[in-house]
């Protein structure tokens, strides 16, 4: 039995692709649901690091003698990387095979995350968090890819469904996992974890897999458009994460914001005038296409710029060790567990554009929910809302995801795939950096109030700023020198400080999930899904 399906195309007069059913795949090898297993195997690795590190990050801080800027870069490196490779990424697939990427992808990423756990520096671990970055570019859209080659129309949704509680399920479950790594065995465990699963997901893509490989698949490749495309998001995403330290008015912030912007224009005009374009233009054409990219991005900006607050209010105003706090997060994991399957089967039924507004409806109500936290609400209020997030995000994570794959063409389900996680990547940096302005930008403005009101010593405007810089994350100022009346003055206005900013980036995002509703209902099923997806026994 071979390993590889060629989908013949017999394109139109203009020379787009039209998709034609390959020959179906006969026994495990090809099989959709067995396929579905595998590249939920590679995800769940990739999706898992994305958070679990973050609870590593003050252990490995302490046992390499890293600065807090060093602890920064173990994150950054890794997001860029991957947010900058991912359409890239998809590309290659779509070239040679999304089974040989994925096979390179979960290898690569398993290899890189053991040398982390082997090093014994800052610049080694930095390193290999790259590469980290770059084999999981190459394995996310591949993955997306296979399913989109396998599985037929009626059962895509489905298959994305539960891809998509995947990725719910390891991202909200990482600081759990994280948390008891760290606490019971090292720092090091919560990148070794990966190298047997990487191993598990090599073995069941070696068996499992088939190439299913379009006859019309880019033959070249465009050197300069990768360089562009990967220069304008670099700018874009080092932008957004420099922006908190820089601030929105440094020059620095907008001039990679402008060089982005630049190379991203460069890049649209080069791409109409390559005979084989990194990403063709015409693929916009596609309004449904367009609003699923966009509404990615606005539900990224929303959950995980949302989110990342949440956490700093569990751990440093309720005071709970991250475990716990990641225990107080479960509502939220299990809603996007038993929504997504059960989105995946409604979009098949009803079609995407009622789940989808539906789900950023309950997104915008749980975040205008999550703006009335206070500083002694109880965990049923916390969890209600967390709930109701979680209810609406699975629709919309299965799916725009679909929108976006569905949509393409099958050559270029690749590219697509790349375009879905960009956007997720690229939603979730703007998302961290905006609210978190609008956290920072509150913060300043109320805590100079606060604290005199408070009838507090008045501050110097270096220990206001030093404050300020603590609070917006929950942090009290105060020293072990302080009288205990005077540490809890302090400490109830920073935390009442922090909940004010808190509240006003969560009505930020709860006016972003509201905003998307209008492009959900630009969506609408994957044409070219409908015209033939890979059948296997189902």
């Amino acid at each position: 039995m071979t390993s590889q399906t060629t989908i013949d195309k017999t394109g139109p007069e203009d020379g787009s692709p039209t998709d034609v059913s390959p020959r179906p795949a006969t026994g495990l090898r090809g099989h959709p649901w067995f396929t579905l297993i595998t590249v939920a195997v590679g995800v769940m690795m990739v999706a898992l690091d994305g958070t679990i590190v973050a609870i590593a990050n003050p252990a490995i801080a302490k046992d390499l003698h890293a600065s807090f800027s060093d602890v920064q870069w173990i994150t950054n490196a890794y997001f860029l990387a991957l947010a900058v490779a991912l359409i890239t990424a998809g590309k290659l697939g779509d070239r040679f095979g999304h089974r040989q990427t994925f096979l390179i992808g979960v290898t690569g990423f398993a290899l890189a995350s053991g040398a982390i756990g082997l090093s014994d520096s800052i610049p080694m671990v930095v390193t290999f968090r790259v590469l980290q970055g770059l084999f999981g570019a190459l394995l996310m859209p591949a993955a997306l890819g296979l399913l989109r080659a396998t599985f037929p129309a009626e059962k895509l949704n489905m298959a994305i469904g539960i891809w998509g509680m995947v990725i719910g399920a390891s991202t909200a479950g990482g600081p759990i996992l994280g948390g008891v790594l760290v606490q019971h065995v090292n720092w090091q465990s919560v990148f070794f974890i990966n190298v047997p699963v990487g191993l598990l997901a090599l073995l069941l893509g070696t068996l499992i897999l088939l190439d299913h490989r379009a006859e019309n698949a880019p033959r070249s490749f465009d050197l300069l458009g990768i360089a562009l495309l990967s220069g304008a998001m670099f700018c874009l995403v080092w932008a957004l994460i420099k922006a908190p330290a820089w601030g929105w008015g440094d020059g620095r912030t907008w001039g990679f914001i402008g060089a982005s912007a630049l190379l991203f224009v460069v890049f649209a005009w080069w791409e109409t005038r390559v005979a084989e374009p990194l990403i063709p233009l015409t693929l916009f054409r596609s309004v449904p296409l367009s609003a699923g990219v966009v509404l990615m991005v606005m539900m990224a900006i929303a959950f995980m710029g949302g989110l990342f607050f949440v956490t700093f209010y569990l751990q440093n105003v309720h005071g709970l060790s991250p475990v716990d706090a990641g225990l107080h997060l479960l509502p939220l994991t299990g809603m996007m567990i038993v929504g997504s399957p059960l989105a995946g089967f409604a979009i098949t039924k009803l079609g995407p554009r009622i789940p989808l507004a539906g789900g950023m409806t309950l997104t915008a109500v749980a975040m205008y929910g999550m703006s009335t936290l206070k500083a002694d609400t109880g965990s049923a209020t916390m969890s209600i809302w967390f709930a109701l997030l979680g209810l609406g995000l699975a629709p919309v994570m299965v799916g725009a995801t679909e929108v976006i794959v569905g949509n393409a063409p099958m050559a270029l389900s690749g590219v697509a795939g790349g375009l879905q996680q960009a956007a997720m990547q690229i939603g979730g940096s703007l998302g961290t950096a905006v609210l978190g302005a609008v956290m920072a930008s509150k913060v300043d403005s109320d805590l100079a109030g606060n604290w005199t009101g408070a009838g507090l010593p008045p501050l110097t405007p270096t220990q206001l700023d030093q404050a300020s810089q603590a609070v917006q994350v929950g942090v009290a100022p105060v020293t072990k020198q302080m009288p205990p009346a005077i540490i809890a003055k302090v400490t109830d206005v920073a935390h009442d400080t922090f909940i004010s900013g808190m509240s006003l980036a969560s009505l930020v995002a709860a006016g972003v999930a509201a905003a998307a509703i209008l492009v959900a209902l630009l969506t609408r099923r994957g044409v070219n899904a409908e015209a033939g997806a890979g059948v296997g026994h189902i």
